[in-house]
């Protein structure tokens, strides 16, 4: 079993979903965690607290590099250093691409891409200063393909690949690894609701509405968990992992083997 004891974990987007799963994840493992991001804080501190770990929270915009910095300075203030960093936090729009809002558009790729440049470069001099540290972004499958009328969010994810290749390029010669997960449909709060209006607006039930929102990508016909997320960002944290340098890394039920 992966030990991460003694290192400390910061993960944007964290207080749900996919972050809150990966955060669940590295403090199982004995990391300290940063969370970030907004909701349900207390419910999230709770969670990652059982584990026996230290746990603290900023509430950074990531649309805004000053906070940025100022939590990456607030984690080392703590903790002394970002050893294992997660980017996570991720906003989606939906519009064909001459009816999207460009202020829509301005926050999609400050959240998806532009902080985790930020994080990046903030966490890297610490890291090497360590000679070891993880980046692990959290993409997605549209990272790799795209989907109509999501222009925004598939160019950022697009971006956060070719970053996390370059970043791993860079760091070759190095003990830092940097990679990105690239999740199908997981079911998080935010895919809920989606599921929830297609079932209102087509008159189906929840089973039937998660069922074809399913069918119209996913071929395993199962949603992607956070758990199985966390598990693999573990893996990629591992000695066992040390290798592994700017993958993007599929976890979507044959999604993108189509």
């Amino acid at each position: 079993m992966t030990s991460l004891h003694g290192k400390t974990a910061l993960i944007t987007g964290s207080t749900s979903g996919i972050g809150l799963g990966i955060a669940t994840a590295l403090a199982e493992a004995g990391a300290n965690i940063v969370l970030n991001g907004f909701g349900e804080i207390d419910t999230a501190h709770k969670q990652i607290a059982q584990h026996g770990v230290a746990v603290i929270h900023h509430g950074a915009d990531l649309r805004r590099p000053d906070e940025i910095t100022d939590m990456m300075a607030f984690a080392a203030g703590e903790f002394g250093a970002v050893d294992i960093l997660v980017n996570n936090a991720g906003i989606q729009h939906v519009a064909p691409v001459d009816d999207f809002p460009t202020e829509k558009w301005d926050d999609v790729l400050a959240i998806n891409l532009s902080a985790a440049f930020h994080t990046i470069r903030l966490a890297l001099p610490a890291m090497r200063e360590k000679h070891w540290g993880r980046i692990v972004n959290i993409a997605s499958v549209h990272g790799l393909v795209a989907s109509s009328n999501k222009s925004a969010y598939v160019a950022s994810k697009h971006g956060l690949v070719g970053l996390t290749k370059t970043v791993a390029l860079e760091l070759a010669h190095t003990g830092i690894t940097c990679n990105a997960l690239c999740p199908g449909w997981v079911l998080t709060p935010l895919v809920a609701k989606q599921i929830e209006a297609k079932a209102r607006e087509q008159g189906l039930s929840q089973a039937q509405a998660q069922a074809l929102l399913l069918a119209e990508k996913q071929p395993s016909g199962a949603f992607v968990t956070p758990a199985q997320l966390g598990a693999l960002t573990l893996f990629l944290a591992s000695e066992a992992a040390a290798e592994v340098r700017g993958v993007a890394w599929t976890m979507d039920g044959g999604w993108t083997a189509q």
